[in-house]
Parts: structure tokens; sequence; C-alpha cells
């Protein structure tokens, strides 16, 4: 690989990095900022809520402004604005600066995310497409893992200011590199050339990946909403043993992302997809039938490396389906539909955990159990519809 490229992943792979960070680290601090600014947990919580809104409001605005404006140029100008943005946050002298500031931090990630994506076409040949969707599918993983541990380690000897500074010298850092090593963008876009993408849009197949992108980001996140609660009231684990059991996820998803794009690369997007798929439906069915830590950490295993080959092959299959001119849009669209999904998990599988286990502070041990099962039985209906989407987008593909 020549250095131009090698140093224009590290900078694709450090902006996904950091996106992924400033969601997760700032969790932890949310008991010292509300000791800081003597606050409610709610009003800290708009801390979270903040960044998290400002990227799925703007996110295909972002990737839209790149394709007209050039990417290379608004991934720099996004990792500037983070840069920024961190600063300002450390440096808040109350909470509704904080808050505000983090809004901002969530536009420049927006930004990073969509242009990330988008730019690999850019950067890396067709052929090695798969193997660096996979690589940034880790470099996510990667970041939310690290956030809540680093984010410990920073509180405890500097104090929650720490948790967002940490972020602008690495922010300039990976504009540095984007500014030297990222390919110079292509003439800005024709507006004669928007009613061709809206075409585009109404693909079915470009359809049917966005859809099954928010169906998988929803059983996902249902791992994260329900699963402490039946390893706490489920099995009992203390706080620490809790944590530890819910990092498996993140750190095998962090593990198989480059090994998926290799197989992306292999067996090709479509089939790929469908593998992932099948993975991730064992493991959803194991989860609905689980009984106690070992096969619940199994299972979890398991639905999370199958997470990450079907990340990595339709990332692939969208991003490889879409014309160079509008990349930037289509990426904001996948990272669109990946957090609606998101929400769709932690608002709908969650009611459905809350609703077949009534009163969970008394509730036993089994019932917390069946809540489980029940809950990953609605996930296993998810994964099915995605895996019919998935065959039927093939069979469009297959030539006749």
């Amino acid at each position: 690989m020549h250095t131009s490229s090698r140093g224009g992943l590290v900078s694709l792979s450090l902006s996904m990095l950091l996106a992924a960070l400033g969601t997760s680290i700032a969790n932890v601090g949310l008991p010292s900022l509300t000791q800081a600014f003597n606050a409610s947990f709610h009003a800290t919580q708009w801390v979270v809520l903040a960044y998290l809104l400002a990227i799925t409001a703007v996110i295909v605005s972002a990737g839209r402004l790149g394709d007209r404006l050039g990417r290379r140029r608004l991934l720099i100008a996004g990792l500037l604005l983070f840069a920024l943005a961190c600063g300002l946050c450390g440096a808040a002298p109350s909470l509704p600066w904080l808050i505000a500031a983090r809004t901002l931090q969530g536009l420049g990630a927006a930004i990073m995310m969509a242009m990330t994506l988008a730019m690999v076409g850019d950067t890396v040949t067709r052929a090695r497409t798969a193997r660096v969707m996979g690589l940034l599918g880790t470099m996510s993983a990667v970041g939310t893992a690290m956030g809540p541990g680093v984010g410990g380690l920073l509180l405890s000897a500097w104090g929650w200011r720490a948790l967002f500074l940490v972020g602008a010298p690495l922010g300039l850092l990976a504009a540095a590199l984007a500014c030297r090593y990222l390919p110079v963008d292509q003439p800005p876009v024709p507006l004669a050339t928007g009613a061709r993408f809206w075409r585009s849009l109404q693909s079915a197949s470009l359809r049917a990946g966005l859809a099954m992108s928010a169906l998988v980001s929803a059983v996902i996140m249902a791992t994260f909403v329900v699963g402490p609660f039946y390893l706490s009231h489920g099995l009992d684990l203390d706080p620490a043993s809790m944590g530890l059991a819910m990092a498996v996820g993140p750190g095998v998803a962090a593990v198989t992302g480059i090994p998926a794009g290799r197989l992306t690369e292999r067996f090709g997007s479509q089939p790929a997809t469908l593998m992932g798929l099948a993975v991730m439906a064992s493991g959803a069915l194991s989860l609905c039938l689980t009984s106690g830590l070992v096969t619940y950490l199994g299972s979890l295993i398991t639905l999370t490396a199958g997470y990450s080959l079907f990340q990595a092959a339709n990332n692939t299959a969208v991003m490889s389906a879409v014309d160079a001119a509008h990349r930037g849009t289509v990426s904001g669209l996948l990272n669109l539909s990946r957090n609606l999904g998101l929400i769709f998990g932690a608002s709908v599988l969650g009611a459905m955990f809350a609703w077949t286990t009534p009163d969970l502070t008394h509730a036993t041990p089994q019932s917390v159990a069946d809540g489980l099962h029940a809950t990953f039985a609605l996930a296993l209906g998810l994964i099915l519809l995605a895996t019919a989407l998935a065959w039927q987008r093939q069979h469009r593909r297959r030539p006749t």
C-alpha cells in the first residue's frame, strides 16, 4: 500500500474512532458533572443527548454538503470543529455552556462519520473497499468500547474536563493527516445531477440496505438495554463483573471487524450479508433459550460476530452501488439508518422487556430471564425480516 493511502486510512480510522469515543466517554462523567454543576441527573443527561441528537439531525445534510463542496475539505472542517468543541467543553464554566459545546461537537462528529465512509472509495481501490469497511467498523467498536475505561482513568487523574480535552489534540492530528494524505477533491457536482441522485434513492437495493441496517442496529441496541438487567437482576452479578460482561460485545466487534472485511472480499457483499444475518439469527435464537452466564456470553459473542460480518458486507454493498458523486449523501443515510435503529431498539425492544417483566425492582431471576427470552424472540423476528430483504436484494441483482 502506498504511503499516501496508508496515511489517509489512519486519518479516516482516527476520525471514526473519535466520533465513537465522543459518544461513550461522556457517560462515565455524568455523576461528576451532577456534583460539579449542582444539577439533576436529568439535566446532565443532556450532555450525552445533545451530542447524539446533533449527529442524527444533520448527518444526511453533512453528507450532501460533502458531495457539493468536496469531501476532503468538509472532513477537515469537521475535524477542526470537533477539536474546537472539545476545547470549549473542557473550558465550560456552566452546564448550559457544556451542552451547547457538546452540540457543536456532535455537528463535527456527524461530518466525520459521513465523510469517513464516503471517502473510502476515494482512498483505496474497489477491491480493498470491503477490508477498509471492516477496519472502520473495528475503529467504531474500539472507540465505543474504550470510552468507559479511558474515561474512568482520565476522570480519576484529572477530573471531568479531561474527558473532553483529550479529543482536541487527536482531532487536530487527524485533520493534519487528512490535509497531507487524503486525495484532493474533484470539482463540485453540478446541480443537474441532483435529479439523478433522487432517482437512485428509489433503488430497491439501496432501500433494502438502509432498512436492514436499521433492523440489525435495533437488535444490537437490545443487548445494551436489556443485558444489564439480566446480568444484575437475573444472574446477580456485582457491578464490576457486570461491566466486564458488558464489554464482551464491543470487544468481539473490535476483534472481528477486519476479518469480516476479508470474508466480504472473498465471498462478495451479498453472500456475506446473508452469512452475517444467519450467524446473528443463531445468536438471537440462543439468547431466547439462554440460562446462565456462560450461555449468555456465548450467545452474545455469536450475535456480535454476525453483526460485524453483516455491517462490513452491507456497508460495502450500499456504498459500492452508488456513483462517486453521491457517496457523501448515501453515507449520511447509512449512518442515519443505524442511529434510528439504535433509537428503535432502545424504545421498542426495551418496552418489550419492560412489558414482559413487570415490577422489575422486585422481579425474580426467572421472570427477568423470561423477559430476556421474549425480547430476543422479537429481535429474532427483526433479523429474519432483514434476511428476507437481503434475499430479495440478492435475487434482484442476479443476472437473468
